[in-house]
């Protein structure tokens, strides 16, 4: 599949944007291996959204949170309990860590965690709040159990 492109400004633009459930729906966080997406949608209902959550297959404490737009813009990812990540300029980047859409670079760059954004990344409960506030997710849904089952 080609990669879709958007400016930085429509990315900014759509990260910032709150961002609401869609449904009172109660979702299980994934078990090992598991994943899960759940839709969003902006305040003014003109953008769909997606809340992917991803957990490792053997490390549990290993996974990915990321918040898509028009189905497959990456906008937001964090990759947490896995290997750094090196970027095109050479310099690597420890997980916990983002990848922030970047024009030209799609989900491909990643940044460090910003100071106080991210309170506990040893947490996976807390981590995901934190992701959910990070993206803008003003109405969070409900995610319950499953964390080390």
């Amino acid at each position: 599949m080609a990669d879709i492109i958007i400016t930085q400004a429509e990315a900014d633009a759509l990260i910032s944007m709150m961002k609401m459930r869609v449904s009172d729906e109660t979702w299980n966080y994934p078990l090992s291996g598991g994943n899960i997406s759940i839709p969003l949608i902006s305040k003014d209902k003109k953008e769909n959204f997606w809340l992917d959550v991803r957990r490792g297959r053997i490390d549990l404490l290993k996974g990915t949170y990321q918040n898509r737009a028009r189905q497959v813009i990456v906008l937001v990812r964090l990759d947490f309990g896995g290997a750094a990540h090196r970027n095109s300029d050479d310099v690597e980047i420890k997980a916990p860590h983002l990848h922030l859409y970047r024009e030209g670079y799609g989900d491909k760059w990643a940044v460090p965690l910003p100071d106080g954004a991210f309170t506990d990344t040893e947490n996976l409960v807390s981590l995901l709040g934190d992701f959910m506030r990070y993206c803008n997710i003003s109405e969070p849904p409900t995610i319950q159990g499953g964390l080390f089952g």
